[in-house]
């Protein structure tokens, strides 16, 4: 009987999850595992490769849209094939296969980016894939694209062909996206596509959830229809606005029986942030989803994505950029479902981990209470939050260090920008070195946050269990974390009784060499016929500017070469650390034409402005590397004299030749491994 209705609750609480589009008091962090142009770092096997590093801090990965594309890299926005093909940019289907299933093994959700506003065709407007799946073949028709799909392009066209090719007598139920067919999802037949597609994605590949784009584009009652009939465990739509008011009302729109069926970004706690940054930390004059009781639930809060990254002029000058630490600090110690950016995860992994461990110790969720503007102070503001286990005080700001914590809290962190400080009454040891692998000797402090009266710290550094007898340390103490594994466990002692045992785990090694190394970056004009051309740089993880003045259009490059007959405009950037790269966007000098986003090059490259454009007239570019025969060095390797220890591109290490074709750093060189 115990056993029957153990499984009744537990259908319960599932199908109430299911209902409510993201679970209430839900205590995970979700990670954004790509940027724009990730395509190496996002690599399915890459992605994979990071579970065991992952899994202790986050519980759900966003990843790029999955299938078939076309030709060409793709982030998956240009949607073509939804069942029949997932060869895509970032791995073939048994890569992604295998990764998801690897995420849930370690107790990571995988969450699908789901295009579903608009689609593209394959030889003309209107045909779009004929694909089967489990024996029933699925094919959207011209029918199905709204009546005035691209300002009515889309119909001009289909009025001239013979014989005439109809439309859907529909118009869109959201806004317009020029470039592609947006979908009219009043159609029956639409319908039945999605609901397959989104069940597929489910049921077949074992995706946790969705994360639909661009739900502007048609009416929030169809996300309520899809979820409703595919019951994802998490559900996060994409309506960019910095109005509050209107990203509540399209979560209310998604309603079933009065209940949300899905969250939504909080993008206008984004631009709260960013505003706090710009005002140097004073009032958060703005509110954002998390602001509110009702809707925390279904505020999914970030710093960053791959849509407001350093891409452009204008983004290049977001204030968040100069304060990223605390502004994460503030999305991870408030309730809502934090996501972190990718960049930022690479560039500040340890930051992000202790944050993380601190929302954890606290007992945050998405549900718990946050109070905004508890102080604000010159050049900080203070926010705090409650938790199931304690109450977090959270400090952003360049003079946080001048905050005195209020009677009964200790400080646990302390950052760029940033301070932690949590309630005596949680009464835990805190360890502020997150487990993981690190290169040299590092320091732990160990800290006690007790109101117990006479408490004290204990700890060992072999993994024992911990008596009255063990090592003691006043709390504040650093301790040397030596090369080697080892387990460092710590605990409260009250009089005999050892409590609150925090257990951390290290891996440390000798940090490999790195020699700082110069790149060029060769660029032809011949086929566009540009009289000048401006290099516009960044460093591809930080997002640091690279250009000499730091403003668009970026610098002028008049330094030229002839190689293969053809002339080079080129510039010298400097790879001073081992997973630097180098991002730019070419123009002409008054910053209009320009090409798209050229990212992540960490050796001499080649490349070719093309007459052809993307969606926004920015010009497309070719690289040509491999076709310059010039003398460029591409070092292989000699197994016989290869160090043992191998770090990629994003910092990672490894103890063996990796097999994954790629660069990769080995005794402070770069090698190519084909």
């Amino acid at each position: 009987m115990k056993k029957i209705y153990t499984t009744l609750v537990a259908l319960m609480a599932s199908l109430s999850m299911h209902a409510q589009g993201w679970p209430a008091n839900y205590d995970g962090v979700m990670l954004q595992g790509f940027y724009w142009d990730s395509y190496r770092a996002s690599r399915w096997s890459n992605l994979e490769a990071q579970a065991d590093d992952l899994a202790p801090y986050f519980s759900l990965v966003w990843i790029p849209q999955s299938a078939n594309c076309g030709s060409g890299n793709s982030m998956g926005y240009n949607d073509l094939y939804w069942f029949s093909n997932y060869n895509s940019s970032f791995g073939n289907e048994a890569q992604l296969r295998s990764m998801i299933k690897t995420f849930k093994s370690k107790g990571i959700g995988t969450i699908a980016d789901v295009v579903i506003n608009h689609r593209g065709n394959l030889t003309s407007w209107t045909d779009f894939p004929v694909e089967k799946y489990k024996g029933v073949t699925y094919k959207m028709n011209s029918t199905d694209i709204c009546s005035n799909d691209d300002n009515g392009k889309t119909l001009a066209w289909a009025n001239k062909q013979t014989p005439k090719v109809s439309l859907s007598s529909n118009k869109d139920t959201g806004d317009g996206w020029d470039g592609m067919r947006d979908l009219d999802h009043n159609s029956s037949n639409v319908q039945t596509v999605v609901k397959a597609y989104l069940d597929m994605l489910l049921n077949d590949f074992g995706y946790a959830g969705f994360r639909y784009d661009m739900v502007k584009g048609y009416a929030g009652k169809f996300t309520g229809i899809y979820n409703t009939a595919t019951k994802p465990g998490f559900s996060v739509g994409e309506y960019w606005d910095g109005n509050v008011a209107t990203v509540k009302t399209w979560i209310n729109a998604t309603k079933v029986n009065g209940v949300p069926t899905s969250a939504a970004f909080d993008f206008p706690i984004r631009y709260a942030v960013r505003d706090l940054i710009a005002s140097n930390w004073g009032s958060m004059a703005k509110s954002g989803l998390i602001s509110n009781a009702t809707y925390r639930q279904y505020a999914v809060t970030f710093v960053e994505n791959h849509d407001t990254e350093y891409r452009s002029s204008t983004e290049q000058q977001d204030p968040i950029r100069k304060d990223t630490l605390a502004a994460n600090a503030f999305i991870l110690a408030s309730c809502g479902t934090p996501c972190v950016f990718y960049k930022h995860w690479q560039a500040y992994p340890t930051d992000i981990k202790k944050m993380i461990n601190a929302r954890h110790i606290a007992g945050i969720t998405n549900t718990s209470n946050t109070t905004f503007n508890v102080r604000m102070g010159a050049n900080y503001n203070v926010l705090k939050t409650e938790g199931s286990n304690g109450t977090l005080y959270a400090v952003m700001g360049a003079n946080a260090n001048s905050y005195n914590a209020p009677s009964g809290y200790t400080e646990i962190l302390r950052g760029y920008h940033y301070r932690y400080l949590l309630s005596n009454s949680s009464n835990v040891a805190w360890i502020d070195l997150p487990s993981g692998h690190y290169d040299d000797v590092q320091k732990a402090r160990l800290t006690a946050v007790s109101n117990k009266q006479g408490a004290q710290l204990v700890y060992t550094t072999d993994g024992t269990e911990l008596t009255a007898k063990s090592r003691k340390a006043a709390s504040g103490t650093e301790i040397d974390i030596p090369m080697g594994t080892t387990t460092l466990k710590v605990g409260l002692l009250t009089g005999s009784t050892v409590s609150a045992v925090t257990t951390r785990t290290y891996d440390i090694s000798k940090p490999e060499a790195f020699t700082p190394y110069d790149i060029n970056v060769y660029v032809n004009v011949d086929q566009v016929g540009w009289k000048s051309v401006n290099f516009w740089a960044w460093e591809s993880q930080s997002g640091t500017n690279l250009t000499t003045k730091g403003k668009w259009p970026g610098d002028a490059v008049t330094a030229t070469k002839t190689i293969a007959g053809k002339k080079w405009y080129y510039k010298t950037y400097s790879i001073a650390k081992r997973n630097d790269m180098v991002s730019l966007v070419l123009n002409t000098g008054t910053g209009k034409p320009q090409t798209i986003d050229i990212s992540n090059l960490d050796k001499d490259t080649y490349i070719e402005i093309t007459t052809d454009k993307d969606g926004e007239g920015h010009y497309n570019v070719k690289d040509v590397t491999d076709q310059i025969s010039t003398g460029v060095n591409v070092l292989t390797v000699d197994k016989q004299k290869a160090s043992t220890i191998w770090y990629d591109l994003q910092g990672r290490r490894y103890n063996q030749r990796p097999t994954l074709p790629g660069v990769y750093i080995n005794g402070g060189k770069k090698i190519m491994i084909r």
